[in-house]
């Protein structure tokens, strides 16, 4: 095997480790712009894949920053560096993971996606949706939370909707507004919001450090539990394992259900999502949602629910004549980015963020 041969594919390697040598001497001191992409492959006699690779790999260990239309620069800064034997990774503006789920989605995955999908469904993005949402969808949907959380949903039992809150909506008019709701004190104000504007009884139930106080679930009247087991909002309290086995008896002996609002769950820093409640049930008492404004954008007012089959009858019996309330453009393209690994090439990269350095949490859930 000749040297060229045996080097080239560690072409990016040798780009990488000259350019974090010039930036640490100072060749290209903190805030200036490096060589472009194009330009530096050039010189290196190279096409332009190594460059990108190099490229990423000295934005991720907090040497370069790649800027939108811009480019890449220099952030490198001597006491942003830990002294260790071992290179540490460090970003010395690092994102934290609601940060990130806000607007770090990269613009040109999705205008590259969009376009795809132009390009490929043509004439078909004019048609009306299904009323539970596109097929495509729900199915990329179902492979995905298989994936993530393993959890068993057919495509049959998600549901398509226009955000979290009209998903709210919905799962007051299938359980039915005589039933009280009981919701986590304190809680993201427009839970309570909309569950009294649709005319429900609420019942706030006080948070102990790993959940819902046992005591309040005793004690309240409830029939529907609204509950946001990881990370709730603003309290920060993620509910232990046990907790979550304690709401879901107590499902069980009511006769009653969860609702699981997992909106930030992804986002988790762990290299493993929390098990759900969806998942760990095996009386189909649970309905989950969760929506891309906190994955992709809060523009993406895009929300999905799933029923237990249990459900699923009663659903199509008093809500299956509502029509889908997202645009089939908009469903194809998560449809897309699901189906093409894109959607959890972004969420590893927030998880990985926030292990390096996390940051205190938005305080804008941004979940509708």
């Amino acid at each position: 095997m000749s040297d060229r041969t045996e080097k080239k594919p560690y072409i990016y390697l040798k780009i990488y480790e000259q350019l974090k040598k010039e930036i640490i001497a100072g060749v290209y001191p903190y805030g200036s712009r490096l060589p472009s992409k194009r330009t530096l492959a050039e010189e290196m006699g190279t096409s332009v894949i190594p460059v990108e690779h190099a490229y990423e790999l000295l934005c991720e260990e907090g040497y370069a920053q790649a800027r939108a239309r811009s480019g890449h620069f220099a952030v490198y800064r001597e006491d942003d560096m830990i002294t260790n034997p071992e290179p540490q990774k460090a970003k010395p503006v690092p994102l934290s993971p609601a940060r990130a789920a806000k607007s770090d989605f990269p613009y040109t995955v999705l205008a590259k996606t969009m376009r795809r999908v132009l390009l490929d469904y043509q004439a078909k993005i004019m048609i009306k949706s299904p009323n539970h949402g596109c097929p495509e969808l729900r199915q990329a949907l179902s492979l995905y939370l298989k994936r993530s959380c393993k959890m068993e949903a057919r495509p049959e039992q998600i549901l398509i909707g226009s955000g979290a809150e009209y998903l709210y909506g919905l799962a007051v008019q299938l359980l039915g507004r005589g039933r009280i709701f009981g919701i986590e004190n304190p809680s993201y104000e427009k839970i309570r919001r909309v569950y009294r504007a649709n005319a429900v009884s609420c019942d706030l139930l006080k948070l102990g450090p790993d959940g819902i106080r046992t005591a309040d679930l005793e004690k309240t009247r409830a029939t529907v539990l609204h509950v946001t087991p990881f990370h709730s909002f603003p309290s920060g309290i993620t509910a232990s394992v046990s907790k979550r086995m304690e709401y879901l008896r107590w499902a069980e002996k009511r006769g009653g259900f969860i609702i699981e609002d997992n909106y930030d769950a992804e986002l988790t820093v762990s290299r493993k999502n929390e098990d759900t409640l969806f998942s760990l049930s095996k009386e189909g008492r649970v309905i989950y949602l969760n929506t891309f404004s906190k994955t992709i954008a809060p523009s993406i007012r895009v929300g999905y629910m799933v029923l237990p089959e249990r459900l699923l009858e009663d659903f199509g019996r008093k809500l299956g004549f509502y029509s889908c309330t997202v645009p089939v453009f908009e469903q194809y393209v998560l449809a897309e980015l699901l189906q093409s690994g894109d959607f959890e090439r972004h969420i590893n990269r927030v998880r990985r963020a926030g292990r390096q350095k996390p940051k205190k949490r938005s305080q804008n859930p941004s979940r509708s």
